[in-house]
Parts: structure tokens; C-alpha cells; sequence
């Protein structure tokens, strides 16, 4: 499964790569038959968040590790490398960048931007 990995470099200058979220054949619910699943991942809380159409914040770095997945609208998340990516429903992002200058996000569209936060251990 996709995913866009946003991190920071030892100048703690933000950039974006694409990673891989691996899946492999197991059991989840039995008695239900194997499907494809990540292996397990300690996380400490989730978080739900609603942008509303045109919010957008000052350069922060991630408060934690931490994964958002986009269920609704999109937002624009620019690196502080100067890169940016747009996310739409589906789009899953891994953030790593908890130290530098960090990144900024801006609500597009019409519609308030709707994510679920994975805050990780």
C-alpha cells in the first residue's frame, strides 16, 4: 500500500519521499479467511481533525510521529525544503518531521478537509 513519507534531514529541513506500507497474507478476524494486513504498530492515541475550507497554519513540525489519512476534501502540505504535495480521500501520509522547520498545511476546495491522526509511540 502507498504511502508519502514526510521527514527531515540533520539540518532539520523537511522533505517528502514515497514509501511502501507492507502487506502480506494473514489472519485479522478469524474466523473470516486471511487477507492482505500491515503487521501491528504501536500507537498511542488517535485523533480526529476537521480543516475548514481555506484554513491554513503557520511552518510547525509534526507534535509526534504520527500518520493522517484523508477521508474527506484535500489539503496542500508544503515541506519546508519547498516541495509540496496535495491530499485527497485515501491518501495516506507518514510524519517523521517532530524536530526542524517543519511543514505547512492549507485546507483547498470548497469542503472542510477530514483526517483521522495515528499518533505513533
Amino acid at each position: 500500500m502507498k504511502c508519502t513519507i514526510l521527514s527531515e534531514d540533520a539540518d532539520g529541513v523537511s522533505f517528502f519521499t514515497e514509501g511502501e506500507i507492507e502487506m502480506a497474507e494473514a489472519l485479522f478476524a478469524p474466523p473470516a479467511p486471511p487477507m492482505p494486513r500491515s503487521a501491528p504498530e504501536p500507537c498511542t492515541r488517535i485523533i480526529h481533525i476537521a480543516f475548514p475550507p481555506g484554513w491554513t497554519g503557520p511552518r510547525h513540525p509534526s507534535p509526534r510521529r504520527q500518520i493522517a489519512y484523508c477521508l474527506s476534501g484535500r489539503t496542500r502540505v508544503e515541506a519546508s525544503n519547498g516541495t509540496a504535495i496535495t491530499m485527497m480521500p485515501g491518501d495516506i501520509l507518514r510524519m517523521e518531521d517532530t524536530e526542524g522547520a517543519g511543514h505547512v498545511t492549507t485546507s483547498i476546495g470548497e469542503v472542510e478537509a477530514r483526517f483521522v491522526m495515528v499518533q505513533l509511540e
